[in-house]
């Protein structure tokens, strides 16, 4: 047997290890989500029971590797030879796909990408065959691909986006009328039998349904209990009930145990459901080359793939190991899910979203069918029904949502991902949790008049992303599945370097995108009370000013000297720092908010400061982005008179600045009146250049475009300054409106 074939199997182990750890980093917060934003234990603790989850449910995963195996085309159309280039294929380019997809943002599923992978393969290496096949022509290729079967995967992924979202919805709006809110005093009544419930969908689908192609439960207690469905699930109703409700009477959150139980659940559905996304096909490649191997030949056809799986349980334990030491370790899979909790939570948050004419359109429809309701609808049960969702002043601010609506968000998600799994229907648990979340959060009224335009576009983005993924899949594994049935080891090698290119790229862009991230964070933080908030913004002014000056003086030293990398870096570096003051400027409510023990002058203070720190970054970047642009293009730079006009202004513009920093440092505004002295003798400087401009343009001495340049940066440099003099002034007034109102609430105190 050629050494390629053995190759290959050793390139399908290492990408299958590749995938399990990616996978996990990627889709561990689907099942973690609810319980660490919820707070309902101890992070440790959480990852011990999502943990077990994922044991148990590798061991559940057998059945869903028919999927790899023969789910998508009739493996008994391939010889041993086409069979491994399809499944190299396929995980060669499952490699390109995610790691592209996560380097750009973009949402993806490992599930969408392996079945459309599998059929993009499998369709290149079909006609791959036909080509070079006398008696075959391209109308056979139908005979090679499992249509019925694909289909079938295809639109239970499709479909469960759908049903996934009516049913987060209509449970959650069942919830909230059952609890609203204010939960406690109803919870005490209902809860044991509302939590209950939550335990028999979890409790059927994830043990019974998943445990029953395993072989850890008797086909006898199996069968048990499919011929006394009704009984058994009310058995386990009642059973759990009453547990709950002795727990209840001994002062134990019955909340908490049914979210870590819906977090197991969702963990061992994810492991059932989405192994097969990882190891399916290299465990169906060393199935092929053990029978190979046996029989001697290459050219055998592999009808021994439509026999059911029998994954050694060894490497299904070894996979669930690398996925729980994936959990703990990695720092990808413990980093917040933004985009799921920004589109469902209830709080006031930055939208990551823009707004969409689609998404208007249907907040538009939502609007006049409100109306059309509150029309029919008797005011009394209306009134009856916004009682249940008014929010509860006292909650905690810091979760994106309440313990009800965590369990909902599991329970459901964790029921619909194994109905999929025991149909052996490979669903996108990504976008299952997704569209529950998303679907609980509509009925919960977290997408409000002043978000759902936002909060719509963003789960549209997501939902394209699907359509995407399957359009790049099946795409990226046709043109790989080709070039290897041509290329051989050539193409085997080159696509193989090629995936450690990306890996490599991406990983090393990504630490310098958290860096990034980290760095910006830390700038903006706001801490817990007055003192921190006060530390933060002088922290934040007194590094924006001396920034500001740094940038603006390499920016005019790159200009004269028509230095382009330079002026990219000033560019880059103003647009940094206009996005970090911009985004303080969003925060600005919730600093407020914080600022609660001071009076009003001191917030109409701190604001005054964020919004001058925001003109004076503006004015910045409204220098350096049309000053790159000028040079970027190949423009004349300046001339000898208007670099001498420049360098007298930047010197009086540096003047101001060392002194603005001197002040901050010190927080010494005693020399306000300098700062505004010097600031009209640099506008008196700034006019005089305008002058000498237009004499020079009456004389031609100067280029339009230049001329342009050089006027804009006197106009920004003009606004720049006189926002950077209202800035101090406003920071002043802010410190020492803080020490008076602490020193007046300290002598309060003392009396």
């Amino acid at each position: 047997m050629s050494p390629i074939f053995t190759v290959i199997v050793v390139v399908l182990a290492v990408l299958a290890i590749l995938d399990l750890v990616v996978g996990v980093s990627n889709d561990a917060i689907n099942f973690l989500n609810s319980a660490l934003g919820s707070k309902v234990a101890k992070r440790s603790v959480i990852l011990i029971v999502a943990s077990l989850g994922i044991m148990l449910g590798v061991l559940t995963s057998n059945g869903m590797m028919e999927v790899a195996r023969n789910g998508v085309f009739h493996p008994g159309m391939f010889t041993f030879e086409e069979i491994m280039i399809l499944f190299v294929a396929v995980m060669l380019s499952d490699v390109i796909l995610l790691n592209t997809f996560n380097s750009l943002g973009l949402p993806t599923s490992t599930t969408v990408s392996l079945v459309f992978e599998l059929l993009g393969a499998s369709l290149a290496v079909a006609c791959y065959k036909v080509w070079h096949t006398p008696d075959l022509d391209f109308s056979a290729i139908g005979e090679f691909i499992n249509t019925g079967k694909a289909m079938v995967i295809i639109s239970g992924i499709l479909s469960s986006v759908a049903i996934a979202f009516t049913v987060g919805a209509v449970v959650m709006y069942i919830s909230r009328v059952l609890f609203s809110f204010r939960y406690k005093v109803p919870f005490r009544r209902y809860g044991a039998l509302w939590c209950g419930l939550s335990i028999v969908g979890i409790a059927y689908f994830a043990i019974f349904k998943g445990m029953k192609s395993s072989g850890l439960i008797s086909d006898e207690f199996s069968h048990l209990i499919n011929d006394h469905i009704f009984v058994s699930l009310c058995i386990i109703w009642l059973a759990s009930s009453v547990l709950f409700w002795i727990l209840q009477r001994l002062n134990v959150n019955i909340l908490k145990i049914t979210i870590l139980a819906g977090t197991f659940a969702l963990a061992l559905a994810f492991a059932g459901n989405d192994l097969v996304n990882f190891i399916g096909v290299p465990m169906a490649g060393l199935d092929s080359y053990i029978a190979a191997v046996n029989t001697g030949s290459t050219d055998m056809l592999m009808t021994s793939l439509s026999e059911p799986a029998r994954v050694n349980i060894w490497f299904l334990v070894a996979s669930g190991l690398i996925m729980v030491v994936t959990l703990f370790v990695s720092k990808d899979a413990m980093k917040v899910a933004e985009t799921q909790l920004s589109l469902s939570s209830q709080n006031d948050e930055e939208e990551r979203f823009g707004s969409s004419r689609f998404s208007r359109a249907l907040v538009s429809m939502a609007i006049t069918l409100n109306n059309v309701y509150k029309k029919v609808t008797p005011q009394v049960i209306q009134d009856k029904l916004n009682s249940r969702f008014i929010p509860d002043e006292n909650a905690d601010t810091t979760v994106s949502y309440d313990m009800i609506r965590a369990v909902v968000n599991l329970s459901a998600a964790a029921s619909l991902i194994c109905i999929g799994t025991s149909l052996q229907l490979p669903l996108s648990t990504t976008y299952v949790v997704f569209m529950v979340s998303m679907g609980s959060s509509l009925s919960d009224r977290a997408w409000g008049r002043e978000s759902a335009v936002y909060r719509i576009t963003g789960v549209m983005v997501v939902v394209m992303g699907w359509f995407i993924t399957a359009l790049a899949g099946i795409t990226i594994a046709f043109l790989a599945g080709l070039l290897l049935a041509w290329g051989g080891w050539i193409a085997l090698t080159a696509l193989v370097l090629l995936c450690g290119y990306i890996l490599c790229h991406n990983s090393i862009f990504k630490k310098k995108d958290k860096a990034k991230e980290e760095k910006s964070i830390a700038i903006i933080s706001e801490g817990e009370n007055d003192s921190d908030v006060l530390y933060s913004c002088t922290h934040e002014v007194c590094q924006t000013m001396e920034k500001v000056s740094h940038i603006y003086n390499q920016m005019l030293v790159a200009l004269f000297t028509e230095n382009r990398r330079l002026l990219k870096e000033s560019m880059v570096a103003s647009e940094e720092i206009y996005n970090q003051a911009n985004e303080r400027k969003y925060h600005v409510m919730k600093t407020l908010r914080k600022l609660q023990n001071q009076n009003v002058e001191t917030a109409h203070y701190y604001i005054q400061v964020v919004d001058y720190l925001t003109e004076t970054s503006k004015a910045l970047l409204h220098c350096t982005r049309p000053a790159y642009t000028h040079i970027e293009n190949h423009h004349k730079g300046f001339t000898k008179e208007q670099i001498m006009d420049l360098k007298l202004v930047n010197d009086g513009v540096d003047g101001i600045f060392l002194k603005i920093n001197s002040m901050l440092r010190e927080r010494d505004f005693s020399d306000l009146d300098e700062v505004l002295r010097m600031r009209d003798m640099l506008f008196v400087v700034i006019a005089d250049a305008i002058k000498n401009q237009i004499h020079r343009l009456k004389e031609e001495q100067a280029s339009t475009k230049s001329s342009m340049l050089y006027l804009n940066i006197l106009t920004e440099t003009k606004t720049m300054v006189l926002q950077s003099r209202n800035l101090i002034k406003s920071q002043g007034y802010f410190l020492d409106k803080i020490k008076v109102d602490a020193h007046a609430g300290l002598s309060g105190g003392n009396a």
